[in-house]
């Protein structure tokens, strides 16, 4: 009797972690889907932008001249709008977060992603597309990686990610300053220690939003919850290709 007690409790339990690890597959899937079609908006509205944006030489695609829409987004007062409307808008959605519906979650997350597409589009024409390919593809190798290991690690991240979480107000602090003074070492070393932060964050916000997941959540908590992890993840796959794409990518 004792034996099939035993028996029966190994097999509830087997069934019981069968069931976790299907809901955390589900969920984790879900939060990557929602990072990915994120990235998609991002692509897609930045590219769009830039297409309004210039004038291209029909035979040689070089770019001649900003249009109108060009003038007005890079060389207006309203680029500092562009500039730090990103990141008033994710302060916005992290302070109201809990009080949102799923529905404007989901709404807030991909007019955030739209607005990121607007203010990159500048990336267009300063970078060569080949060299923009390449920097995307280098930065989704190592977030893969990073993000693999944040999910697999039994270390607990908690204290790494502290710090790093003041390395990002440090950079935010830095680069503002760098408007100004237009210094290319201190952007460089800004870039360096901002690969770094991200590449770290990515690893760290994998397993925090492992770690969040709860099979007893509803539908509606659960969903909000892979909506904001997907943003932390976004942001830092954002973050780590511009500093990426400082440091390696070629000016036209």
């Amino acid at each position: 009797m004792a034996d099939f007690e035993t028996n029966r409790f190994i097999r509830t339990q087997a069934d019981v972690t069968g069931a976790v690890d299907a809901g955390l597959r589900k969920y984790m899937l879900q939060v990557y889907n929602y990072m990915f079609l994120a990235l998609v908006v991002t692509g897609l509205t930045a590219y769009w932008v830039f297409g309004l944006s210039v004038v291209t030489d029909s035979a040689t695609g070089r770019i001649t001249d900003l249009t109108d829409i060009g003038r007005t987004l890079y060389g207006s007062p309203l680029k500092w709008v562009l500039m730090f409307a990103p990141l008033a808008l994710v302060l916005f959605i992290n302070a109201r977060f809990n009080r949102m519906s799923l529905g404007g979650a989901q709404a807030s997350f991909w007019i955030f992603s739209g607005l990121i597409g607007v203010s990159m589009s500048i990336i267009f024409v300063v970078f060569t597309m080949m060299s923009i390919a390449q920097v995307f593809f280098i930065t989704a190798a190592a977030f893969g990686g990073l993000s693999l290991y944040g999910y697999t690690t039994k270390r607990d991240l908690t204290g790494i990610g502290s710090f790093l979480i003041m390395g990002v107000w440090g950079i935010i602090i830095a680069s503002v300053v760098n408007i100004f003074l237009h210094n290319s070492a201190m952007q460089w070393m800004i870039s360096i220690a901002g690969v770094g932060i991200f590449a770290g964050l990515t690893a760290y916000d994998t397993q925090k939003i492992k770690e969040i997941y709860y099979t007893g959540d509803g539908e509606v908590v659960a969903g909000k919850k892979a909506i904001m992890g997907s943003l932390s993840l976004y942001l830092d796959f954002i973050n780590m290709f511009q500093f990426l794409l400082s440091l390696m990518g070629s000016r036209r």
